[in-house]
């Protein structure tokens, strides 16, 4: 990966949902303390949606919303594992759980603290992991290489048919 991003891997417990994530090398993680992130223990790795790429596994996701229903949380209906999700604080973005990408080791990861109970205050703080995302957020790359547009930048409405139409329809 150029501008000197790696490419890491990652997935749910039973290997069905495979996704790629373009992240910086010594990148931070956030631990918030909202009721689902707190009781999952999820770390986050926010990226812009151009720099995540579902890989296999969208027929496998299942889809849970509360409150808002801004954050679309996906889980593997096989296992259960949320390995990565589309955040209310970033929702033209991926939160990835640094806890489910291959060979890193999170003790040695920087985690920040992301207190949503000053969601405002916490989001504006954070708002350098997706710099550009105005610009550049219109599109996720499929595993080909090949550019998908999000649904309100022209994307008809319809099915999802393949796991980067799915990315495509999660940060529609």
């Amino acid at each position: 990966m150029n501008d000197g991003l790696h490419t890491l891997q990652g997935g749910c417990h039973c290997g069905r949902v495979r996704f790629e994530v373009d992240a910086a090398p010594g990148f931070e993680v956030l631990d918030c303390n909202c009721s689902i992130c707190r009781m999952s223990g999820f770390l986050h790795l926010i990226v812009p949606a151009s720099r995540f790429r579902l890989l296999s596994g969208s027929g496998d996701l299942v889809e849970y919303t509360f409150n808002t229903g801004a954050a679309k949380h996906r889980f593997c209906g096989l296992c259960g594992i949320k390995s990565f999700y589309v955040p209310r604080s970033h929702p033209h973005g991926f939160s990835v759980n640094a806890r489910c990408l291959d060979g890193v080791d999170v003790a040695a990861l920087k985690v920040v603290a992301f207190d949503d109970r000053d969601r405002d205050a916490a989001t504006a703080a954070v708002a350098h992991l997706t710099d550009g995302l105005a610009r550049t957020g219109r599109h996720a790359h499929n595993a080909d290489g090949w550019v998908t547009q999000r649904r309100h930048a022209g994307m008809l409405p319809g099915t999802v048919s393949s796991d980067s139409d799915l990315v495509a329809e999660l940060i529609a």
